[in-house]
């Protein structure tokens, strides 16, 4: 049973901000082949999506994994419909609990 992968716009938004970051630390080369591995690993929870960290405490439903201890990934599994949201990717150690918190803040407005 396989669940489908999207990417929020704002992860989309994050991923673009990072291979600009690496892009500009390292090279265009560096970048791609980062963002594109994290776009592959987040794509892997399609078959197994049940992992990572459950973080209700920051937001219901949130769960984190991390890719090569740099970048965080948050995300929501939908069992009904088959389908797992990649809400955030946060990159060196920003506070993606804060971040995520005041994103569930103006949503509940």
């Amino acid at each position: 049973m396989s669940y489908r992968i999207v990417f929020s716009p704002e992860a989309e938004r994050q991923l673009t901000a990072l291979y600009n970051y690496i892009a500009d630390a390292a090279s265009p080369d560096v970048a791609k082949s980062y963002t594109e591995a994290i776009v592959s690993y987040c794509e892997s929870l399609y078959v197994f999506p049940i992992r990572g960290t459950m973080r209700d405490d920051v937001r219901p439903g949130l769960r984190i994994t991390n890719y090569k201890k740099r970048t965080i990934i948050a995300f929501e599994v939908d069992a009904k419909i088959k389908q797992v949201a990649i809400i955030g990717l946060f990159y060196g150690g920003q506070d993606y609990e804060a971040i995520l918190q005041e994103d569930a803040a103006l949503e509940g407005l």
